[in-house]
């Protein structure tokens, strides 16, 4: 009819509905419209003054949370700090052991290397003493986990240790021993010989006994820092050598060979430019045995 409410306009009269007034077309109340009973503000959350102050607790950490995350700074750098003090302490130690064993390593002179390997000339001599020094060498490093020939450092594994003043042992007795072939026998006693040789192992060089500056008898700090830097240095490139099962023990050997016949080559090529022919020699005195001679691998 007309002017009569539609039905899907009329209110609801169930229970809780809204029976507030109509303001709709035809004073019904437009559905559209919500609840005519105050509801949800739009105002912001900062200006209600009916809710609670919001707190800083969301916007920076507790000071709970603050101290945990200083405390493990601080004991990240203090682990830092005791690791270096630890590496320190370790290559000081590796230092003064391969020093120690450097009048102890048996050198053989010249006459007694011509009478094992008779017929051999300066060359093919040197070859020999290479090559046993390398097999030597290659055997420590495959011996990785067996005993240690010397107390532990502080900062080192047995076995790296062991196998650094090992190899350092047998290396400095090739090069002295290559310094009798090439007619270079440096002056002095068995002391000051053993500290040139290990001059001559840090520097990776000969010596020139022509040459006193680079005859070094005497362990200075310079001479000590250029050791400590030589033993860092092996130190890194035997890491691999611990390596679980055989595959340390296989990477050792092949490292070693190849290092000590690298060190051998280097010393070579400086001393046969200043070589002495053997026909030309003095007639030098037999070297000094040690009191205490290290006993190293064949």
């Amino acid at each position: 009819m007309t002017g009569s409410t539609p039905p899907w306009k009329r209110r609801s009269l169930r229970q809780g509905a809204d029976q507030g007034p109509s303001d709709g077309p035809h004073r019904a109340r437009d559905d559209e419209r919500g609840s005519s009973e105050t509801g949800a503000s739009l105002e912001p959350v900062a200006d209600r003054a009916d809710l609670p102050a919001p707190t800083d607790t969301t916007r920076t950490p507790t000071p709970v949370a603050r101290r945990r995350a200083a405390a493990v700074r601080d004991r990240a750098r203090e682990g830092a700090r005791k690791g270096g003090s630890r590496a320190r302490a370790g290559l000081a130690y590796l230092t003064d052991r391969i020093i120690e064993n450097a009048p102890r390593v048996p050198v053989r002179d010249l006459a007694t290397l011509r009478r094992q390997f008779p017929g051999l000339g300066p060359e093919e001599l040197a070859d020999k003493l290479v090559t046993g020094a390398a097999s030597a060498t290659a055997t420590v490093g495959a011996g990785v986990g067996a005993a240690a020939m010397l107390p532990v450092p502080p900062a080192m594994p047995t076995e790296l240790a062991a196998e650094i003043t090992g190899v350092a042992a047998i290396e400095l007795k090739l090069i002295a021993e290559l310094h009798e072939v090439y007619g270079l026998r440096p002056p002095g006693n068995l002391k000051e010989r053993s500290t040139a040789y290990l001059n001559s192992w840090s520097g990776e060089r000969g010596i020139d006994v022509k040459k006193p500056s680079t005859v070094s008898g005497a362990l200075n700090s310079q001479m000590k820092q250029q050791l400590r830097q030589q033993i860092m240095k092996r130190t890194i490139r035997d890491l691999p050598n611990l390596m679980p099962f055989l595959v340390g023990a296989a990477v050792g050997a092949v490292m070693n060979r190849r290092d000590t016949r690298k060190l051998a080559e280097r010393i070579r090529r400086d001393l046969r430019k200043i070589q002495v022919p053997w026909g030309e020699l003095p007639q030098l005195p037999a070297l000094e045995t040690p009191a205490d001679p290290l006993q190293l691998e064949k």
